[in-house]
This record gives structure tokens, C-alpha cells and sequence, in this order.
């Protein structure tokens, strides 16, 4: 057995390679595990090379919608096929029911920022904002963006995104922080219908996921 070093998600550091290349390899390591790669990465040690076989576990990947609207039901239908762990949450029970969403993995009937706390976001999660009032989306799109979702959204015109951001600004997000917000939420795709909309969100959420711009493949 070689030499291991196990670094978490977080960046705690446990074991060790090499006492002169820990901290790099700790660092290509969450690089990595960003990307959702695994692969054998080679350091230059005093005269010989080293290799490291670097084995990343990404976490599950995850949906969270707020708000029980239209859009949603398509959306989770979509997220389910894609593999992804969907969660459904609304304060309006009426909304939030398994009748409406019975594909969602659960079902939260909880103020959006209660529930994303107690959901405790990671690299994995995306989080759709859709409820389009700012008494929920305000404290929901602040708690996403101040924790390490990797996908944060929001419907809603140019206008209404603009009034957001100053919204949010007073509340103490910060300008790097606004910026992770995808406003209006999703990808061009000329969508009207809420079946084309959910397609255009999770459409972007992909791409982000894989780091594109969601741009033709044809050249």
C-alpha cells in the first residue's frame, strides 16, 4: 500500500504523500473534485517524478426548488430523468403536495430559508428560485448564494432581477455573491410554455454543471 492523503470537501487534510507536496496536491484534489474528475497527476520531487492517482467522490447531485408553482412540475419530472435528487419546498402547503410533485424525493412545507439550512447545500446542489415574490425569494436566494451551491437561479424579467440585486444588496450580499445568481433563469431557447421553461433551467443547470455555455455544437 502507497502513501494516502484524504482531503475533504472542505479542504481538511488527513494522512500524508509527501511533506513537500501536500498542500498542492490537496489543492488539485478539490480542483478536481469541482470538476467531477479523477485522474493521475504527476509532481516533480527533488529529481524523480512522482505519481498520484487522484480519486474524487462528488456529491450526489441535488435540485432544490422553491416554490410549487407551474414550472416546477415539469422541472422535477425533467431533474427525476436526469438522475438528480429533487426536493420540492413551499411555505403553501397547497402548493407543496405529493400530488403535484409525486416524483420529488421530498417535499418541504417550510419557509425556503428554514429549509435550505436544514438542507445544508453542497457542491452537488443546484438551487431553483421560482416562487416570484420577494417574501420568499429574497431570504432564499440569500441563503443560496452565501453557501457552496454550485447552481443558484431565479425567474423573473430583467426588471424584477434588477430590483432583486438591490434587494439583496442591502440585505449584505456581496457584489461576488449577486454575481452567481442566473437571472432570468435558463438557457435562450425562445421558451414559453412551462414545460419549455423547466427544459431551458435544467438545460443551464447541465451546463453549468460541465462548465459550457450551453452554445451549438454545430460549426
Amino acid at each position: 500500500m502507497g502513501a494516502k492523503l484524504l482531503v475533504s470537501s472542505e479542504g481538511v487534510v488527513a494522512g500524508s504523500i509527501d511533506g513537500a507536496l501536500d498542500e498542492q496536491i490537496a489543492d488539485d484534489a478539490l480542483a478536481l473534485l469541482a470538476e467531477e474528475q479523477s485522474r493521475v497527476q504527476q509532481y516533480r520531487l527533488g529529481s524523480a517524478t512522482l505519481d498520484v492517482f487522484i480519486e474524487t467522490f462528488p456529491p450526489p447531485q441535488r435540485l432544490i426548488i422553491i416554490g410549487g408553482v407551474h414550472v416546477a412540475i415539469p422541472l422535477h419530472h425533467i431533474a427525476k430523468l436526469l438522475g438528480y435528487h429533487v426536493t420540492v419546498v413551499d411555505a403553501r402547503g397547497i402548493l407543496a403536495t405529493p400530488e403535484r410533485f409525486p416524483l420529488a424525493d421530498s417535499i418541504m412545507v417550510e419557509w425556503p430559508d428554514d429549509a435550505l439550512a436544514a438542507l445544508h447545500l453542497d457542491s452537488g446542489s443546484s438551487v431553483v428560485v421560482l416562487t416570484h415574490d420577494p417574501k420568499f425569494d429574497y431570504p432564499a436566494l440569500l441563503a443560496a448564494i452565501q453557501s457552496p451551491a454550485r447552481y443558484v437561479g431565479a425567474i423573473g424579467s430583467k426588471n424584477t432581477n434588477s430590483k432583486r440585486m438591490e434587494a439583496l444588496r442591502e440585505m449584505g450580499a456581496t457584489d461576488e455573491q449577486l454575481s452567481r445568481i442566473f437571472a432570468p433563469v435558463g438557457l435562450d431557447v425562445g421558451a414559453k410554455s412551462p414545460s419549455e421553461i423547466a427544459l431551458a433551467v435544467m438545460a443551464e443547470i447541465v451546463a453549468q454543471r460541465y462548465s459550457r455555455n450551453g452554445g451549438h455544437l454545430k460549426r
